[in-house]
């Protein structure tokens, strides 16, 4: 089962991408996974409104849930604005970074799913794809 949004960047519209999720994913996946997938999925979509599309609200986001029922639950996220390399991103459990505001998305999405990874979007921006498995997991 394959659901596609596409939303402007305005955090307000991280409710339609949630909802779209939940009809996709209530029936077919434990509460507990399908709550953490919905923090990271909020988490991804913050920051391509933010730091992906810099809050232009005539920039979109676009958003693929993916559910093999019983394997896995995959979502893409992708903005339209310059791309960054994760690899750059800082610790957020170093003392430097303790205190700081922001920093700690990334960190989050990778705990809260079993895969994470950072690629180019065709849309020109970045793509983020998390997975979570769900096989070994009862409902």
């Amino acid at each position: 089962m394959e659901a596609k949004i596409s939303i402007f960047s305005t955090y307000e519209n991280i409710e339609l991408a949630e909802k779209m999720l939940l009809e996709v994913a209530r029936s077919h996946v434990n509460d507990e996974d399908l709550y953490w997938a919905a923090m990271a999925l909020r988490e991804a979509l913050a920051n391509a409104i933010k730091h992906g599309n810099k809050l232009n609200p005539e920039k979109r986001v676009f958003v693929t849930i993916h559910l093999e029922e019983g394997q896995e639950l995959t979502m893409v996220v992708e903005d339209e604005g310059e791309g960054f390399d994760p690899g750059k991103l800082g610790d957020p459990r170093s003392p430097e970074n303790l205190l700081k505001e922001s920093g700690r998305g990334v960190f989050y999405i990778r705990h809260f799913m079993d895969e994470v990874s950072f690629s180019r979007s065709a849309h020109g921006g970045s793509r983020v794809e998390l997975k979570k498995q769900l096989a070994r997991r009862n409902k």
